[in-house]
């Protein structure tokens, strides 16, 4: 159960997250009330350390010290200006937007700059909440360094987090999602007609979920590992496990099925089932022993090196790695051998994955398949070099990203307070809130727009709660500071998931607190649903008539992305599959998971239940599902690509390198026609990679070659990047016709 749990949540970020905010939320109020300090100044202090707790993301310890210690300073001048400030209505206003615009400028300066100036706007937004007042200033101010105090000693001592703690337990949690996987490819052999669609959508579901937890260890790795060799060989690892437990699923896919899988579009959610013929459990001997060593893979992924005593769990990896060998495959249809082939690649990847985790094992019941691949992992360790990534281009004045930021919120904020005071003279800061809120963590006024409807939504729902758990609550302080801290626990413990959920908590709790204030009625979460409204708008607006950033150009910039390094990986591992020199060729594949991710997330406005624009959002789908399923080829090409000079087994194919140009070819084309929809160029289709590779008209490959190995991946890789021509509007020529023409 907690195997499960910890899947769900990884590294136990957002467990750790709601606890150390809860925990230091309730060690302020304890210290405040032992104080004797009112109500008002222990909401104050309460909610200082929960923006003092959460605004700080340094990832090294001693970096959060430093900033949390230059927190307090700048909370303490907010503070301070906020309540010299109250009774100056217009000096007060122009400060807040100046402080608005700084806030977000300085996200350019990194973690730390985005934490002062959360914190400057919380605490201001606070003195506005609480009412500050000079005369009350020194004990709102005993209240901020409460808040801060509290929240260091819990960030230090009561939930100690370091960035070697969190990767440990990330790869926790991919060791989990990785058995989980295996375990719904079991039951994929299994499953007949009417249960096969939903095991489809389970495996799609955690396949996305394992390279999910690998995205956030590579985010990890820089500091979470001693050297920078270590890093790339652990990411190495990490992805080798990942492509080949993903790869194996497709393999039992095509093995149950009479035809081959049509997985074009397999990994896009609700897709048909992608086969051709029957589906036919069968109970031969060959299926046996394939469901077997798929129990068996499932019981050495699962469990932890610590606990591998005994000959047992040898004797099942040496029987795993054996099918590596040709002559350990049982007597069977090819479809069936393939998979036995992929049962071995990711046993070996488990090898590899331990071997980087936990150092050298004991080798004294090593069979020959065993020892052979900790000869190919020596090698490999001893060519990996370390290479710096290229950085992204830094972009200048006003085509910055947090320079166009600032001036987008200023002005939406500026809107916020004209249309806030409009509803209300007293309160009309939540509608900057909003404003605010709405633009953190976006880049396009699609998203703004989603996230805008999202915090609405969420907040109307809270509203309803508000006033039902204030009712309820009545006078009982301690009651409602329960509930308040079981709230915001729910808050950030479900904000990575759904942001409408998060505003619901955010919204029941100030219901609470207003209640705490005693200013609670049922106009005024009315008048704060109408506040949320008039900011969430002045934010859309904003984004649309302030140095806006389309969806569709974001989403084209970051296509062009994905296309770029789609090709380079495809390319290099050609190359390198051919008999070229090696490259980092997984460094290459997790650069395009990244671009890809990226290219995901600026789609959300576009698939969103609620657009208008159906026939689009459709393609949008189709094009993300294709070019998932060719980063799914690509990666396997270039893991397999890596195993070429190391391998004893494995020989290169120069004539691999032709059928690599094609593929690069219709890259380039429509890379270009991203670029510039005028750009000339035809996407090339025709005969299959197969057929231009055969030399005796048979279309089979030797099994030592590594053709044999790459041409599904190579075959399915050029039909996916022909297919996206189609949603991209990019012409298709035979690639006969074309040669015609030009003779």
């Amino acid at each position: 159960m907690w195997d499960r749990f910890a899947a769900s949540d990884p590294g136990l970020l957002r467990l750790t997250a709601g606890v150390r905010t809860v925990s230091a939320i309730a060690l302020t109020l304890v210290v405040l009330a032992l104080l004797g300090t009112g109500v008002n100044h222990m909401v104050a202090g309460a909610m200082t350390a929960m923006t003092a707790t959460f605004a700080v993301k340094d990832k090294l310890v001693r970096d959060q010290a430093v900033t949390l210690a230059l927190g307090l300073p700048v909370s303490l001048v907010a503070m301070s200006l906020g309540a010299l400030l109250t009774s100056q209505v217009v000096a007060g206003d122009l400060f807040f937007i100046a402080l608005i615009f700084g806030a977000v400028y300085c996200r350019r300066f990194g973690e730390r700059g985005t934490a002062l100036g959360l914190i400057g706007f919380q605490i201001y937004f606070l003195s506005l909440f609480v009412g500050a007042s000079t005369a009350a200033l020194p004990e709102l101010c005993l209240a901020l360094a409460v808040g801060f105090g509290c929240s260091a000693v819990v960030r230090f001592g009561v939930v100690p987090e370091t960035p070697q703690r969190v990767l440990a337990r990330l790869r926790d949690a991919f060791r989990t999602r990785l058995a989980q996987l295996v375990s719904v490819q079991i039951e994929l052999l299994d499953a007949g007609p009417e249960q096969l669609e939903k095991v489809l959508d389970d495996m799609r579901r955690r396949t996305a979920r394992l390279h999910e937890t690998a995205l956030m260890i590579q985010g990890r790795l820089e500091e979470g590992t001693s050297d920078a060799d270590k890093a790339a060989l652990l990411q190495r690892r990490v992805a080798d496990a990942e492509i080949a437990t993903e790869r194996l699923g497709m393999l039992l896919l095509n093995a149950r099925s009479v035809e081959s899988a049509d997985t074009l579009t397999l990994h896009l959610p609700h897709a048909p089932v992608p086969l051709t013929g029957d589906w036919r459990p069968a109970e031969d001997d060959a299926t046996i022993a394939l469901r077997r060593d798929l129990k068996a893979l499932h019981l050495l992924v699962s469990r932890p090196a610590a606990r591998d005593g005994g000959t047992a769990v040898a004797h099942i990896r040496n029987r795993l790695l054996g099918y590596r060998d040709e002559e350990k495959l049982p007597s069977a249809p090819s479809g069936i051998q393939d998979a036995f082939r992929g049962i071995g690649e990711a046993a070996r990847s488990v090898l590899g994955l331990r071997l980087a985790l936990d150092g050298p094992q004991d080798e004294s019941d090593d069979s020959p398949a065993t020892t052979r691949s900790r000869e190919e992992f020596d090698a490999e360790d001893i060519a990996l070099a370390s290479s710096e990534t290229p950085g992204d281009e830094e972009r200048a004045g006003l085509r910055r990203p947090t320079t166009r930021a600032a001036f987008q919120v200023s002005v939406g904020s500026v809107l916020a307070m004209v249309g806030g005071e409009f509803l209300s003279s007293q309160r009309w800061y939540w509608a900057v809130l909003t404003c605010w809120v709405v633009f953190l963590n976006t880049a396009s006024t699609g998203e703004i727009l989603v996230k805008g409807y999202r915090r609405l939504l969420g907040t109307l729902l809270g509203a309803v709660a508000g006033v039902a758990l204030a009712g309820l609550v009545g006078d009982h302080t301690w009651v409602s500071f329960a509930l308040v801290l079981v709230f915001i626990f729910a808050m950030f413990f479900t904000a990575p998931l759904s942001y409408a959920v998060m505003s619901f908590f955010v919204t029941a709790m100030l219901g609470l607190l207003y209640t705490l204030l005693n200013s609670y009625s049922f106009d005024v979460l009315v008048l704060r649903i109408e506040e949320t409204a008039i900011g969430a708008a002045c934010g859309v607006i904003a984004a649309v008539l302030v140095l806006p950033v389309r969806t569709d150009r974001r989403t084209d910039e970051l296509l062009g992305t994905v296309l770029e390094r789609l090709g380079d990986v495809a390319s290099a591992a050609v190359e390198q599959l051919s008999g070229g020199p090696a490259s980092d060729l997984l460094g290459k594949a997790r650069s395009l998971d990244t671009a890809l991710d990226e290219l995901r997330d600026s789609t959300n406005p576009l698939t969103y239940p609620i657009t208008p624009l159906r026939g689009r959002r459709q393609t949008v789908r189709y094009l993300v599902a294709l070019l998932e399923t060719c980063a799914y080829h690509a990666r396997s090409l270039a893991a397999t690509a890596e195993l070429v000079p190391h391998s004893k087994t494995v020989a290169a194919d120069p004539r691999l390198h032709r059928a690599g140009q094609r593929i690069a070819h219709n890259i380039e084309v429509l890379g270009a026609h991203v670029e510039d929809e005028g750009a000339k160029g035809e996407v090339e289709s025709g005969a299959t990679i197969a057929s231009t590779l055969r030399d005796d008209g048979s279309g089979t490959q030797p099994s030592g070659t590594v053709t044999f190995r790459v041409l599904r991946h190579l075959q399915r890789l050029d039909e996916g990047v022909v297919g996206l021509a189609r949603p991209l509007d990019v012409p298709v020529a035979d690639r006969a016709e074309s040669k015609a023409v030009r003779g």
